[in-house]
């Protein structure tokens, strides 16, 4: 009988899904799917971007600042919108704008318009990433979480990461238009199946009257200034730079503005009372530390490829693929454990995995290639899987549902931001780390010691044609072999500090208390 195979306690009423939410919950991941992947698909090619556009190089890395900066805002602020307009409405506007903007970006014929472009596109975009989480642990009962979590995760870790790949093949056999106009097909689907399909709830027009819009501003302010610090802080030196000054003032006003609001209003846009929940603050810490192994390996990787190794963009997105086919091949693994497995010794495994990856990649050379990179890269991808569905189960998995929305935009926003300030901090590592192994292989290649007169003398041997500038030519080139093993160097240090990061996670597991299952309604008070 199939009524036998259910799980003790689960009747089979509870456990049929109708077909229509099941297409329109799929409709909503693959709306997710589009509004992760456009973050890294840009980032591949910019320089493709940048030359079709005559921008400079400070004017092009504000079309990935102005995405993020907009997309920060919009996912906290997703939940209370959700509820005041339904997630059929919110939804179906969110996959509609981020169409509409995807078609401005692609006809844009100036970086002042491309900018303008990409914020109302991440704004918009930003919208479809909480709600996916929100539906599955608020229409999915328990007993589908093994298949509902594996997908939303694999969707969630999968489009940055196979981003590169996307993007260099994209704008290597098309142009960088594509990279915008591959999302018109599929926005206009996702639409259509939002606006038909979704049924899980109803507006609540009441909220829309009582909307903070001082709480708005300042939460605009405060996440808004945070997201452009972090990401334009190490390139314009931090604190010697007055921009940086500037919006660090800006984010503290607006960070005890909108504390404030939160805290002190009854319907306040983003309610931080969820953090109350012991497994929910630390599913969110979790997801942060997620943040900086997802985004920041996505980042290292590909800058080690090209920096040291010279790939180009489609190069790097084929040596990078491996990743994404083990998450694939991981995710339906992950999704049986976690009906079987305690969710701690579960992230304890995944974490020892990607701590184990970036061990092996700390004693990364110059002269690694794919073949050197495929282990850590494989540690990565499954260890990413076995994380996200226990730390996603962990967080939402026993929340109410009236609490589920604005949670969910807040666990997302954790991720996020782990992202931001983790790329933040290896690009400083980077740089300092860069410095002082530079200084050291100066003094070991300072004047009068005998393997540096050895070396400089070869060299010079081979630029003797060049008569009198031979010398000088082969001090260039040691300075050259200087500076590239003092990165390849720094490189090995962000991966054992991320390591360090991973581990004290195996740690932190331990302290959390097992999540108790929730109610077959998924029900409970505010």
């Amino acid at each position: 009988m199939a009524t036998a195979t259910l799980s003790a306690g689960a009747k089979p009423a509870d456990d049929a899904i109708p077909m229509r939410r099941i297409f329109a919950f799929m409709a909503m991941v693959f709306g997710m799917f589009m509004a992760i992947l456009d973050i890294q698909i840009v980032s591949a090619s910019l320089a493709e971007i940048q030359a079709g556009l005559s921008a400079s190089s400070d004017e092009i890395a504000w079309v990935q600042t102005a995405y993020l900066i907009a997309e920060v805002i919009m996912i906290p602020l997703s939940g209370y919108l959700s509820r005041a307009l339904s997630t059929r409405v919110f939804f179906s506007i969110a996959a509609a704008g981020f169409t509409i903007s995807s078609v401005l970006c692609a006809t844009a014929s100036s970086i002042n318009e491309m900018i303008v472009w990409r914020a109302i596109q991440g704004f918009i975009g930003g919208g479809m990433i909480p709600g996916v989480f929100a539906a599955a642990f608020s229409i999915f009962p328990p007993s589908k979480r093994p298949v509902v979590s594996p997908l939303i995760g694999l969707v969630a870790t999968l489009a940055p990461t196979i981003g590169p790949t996307v993007g260099g093949y994209l704008s290597h056999a098309f142009s960088w238009h594509w990279l915008f106009l591959v999302n018109v097909v599929p926005g206009i689907g996702v639409t259509i199946a939002a606006w038909t399909l979704i049924d899980f709830d109803k507006p609540d027009h009441s909220l829309i009257k009582r909307f903070d819009w001082v709480g708005l501003g300042a939460m605009a302010a405060f996440l808004g200034s945070l997201e452009y610090v972090l990401e334009e802080g190490t390139r314009l030196d931090w604190f010697q730079s007055e921009e940086i000054v500037a919006f660090s003032v800006v984010m503290i006003c607006g960070a005890v503005v909108f504390f404030w609001r939160a805290l002190t209003r009854d319907e306040p846009l983003v309610d931080l009372y969820a953090f109350r929940d012991r497994n929910f603050a630390f599913g969110s810490l979790f997801s942060f530390c997620m943040g900086i192994g997802l985004y920041g390996l996505t980042y290292l990787y590909p800058v080690y490829l090209g920096r040291i190794r010279g790939y180009d963009a489609l190069m790097i997105g084929e040596t990078m693929f491996v990743t994404g086919l083990c998450m694939f091949f991981t995710a339906p693994v992950a999704g049986r454990l976690s009906a079987k497995l305690d969710p701690r010794v579960m992230m304890m495994i995944g974490f020892s995995a990607f701590a184990f990856g970036t061990w092996i990649a700390s004693r990364i050379t110059s002269d690694w290639d794919f073949y050197e990179l495929l282990w850590p890269q494989v540690l990565r991808g499954c260890g990413l899987m076995l994380c996200m569905v226990p730390i996603n189960n962990v967080a939402l998995g026993t929340l109410p549902p009236q609490q589920l929305k604005n949670a969910s935009g807040l666990y997302n926003l954790t991720r996020n931001l782990g992202g931001a300030v983790g790329l933040a901090v290896i690009n400083t590592m980077l740089n300092t780390r860069t410095d002082l192994h530079i200084t050291r292989l100066h003094e070991w290649v300072a004047a009068g010691r005998q393997v540096a007169e050895e070396a400089l003398a070869n060299t010079t041997q081979r630029f003797s044609d060049f008569g009198d500038a031979a010398q000088s030519m082969a001090m260039a080139v040691l300075n050259q072999r200087v500076h590239k093993q003092a990165l390849v160097m720094a490189f090995g240090d962000v991966f054992l500090g991320l390591t360090a990061i991973f581990a004290g996670l195996v740690v932190m597991s331990v302290f959390l208390s097992k999540p108790k299952p929730a109610a077959a309604g998924a029900g409970g008070g505010h």
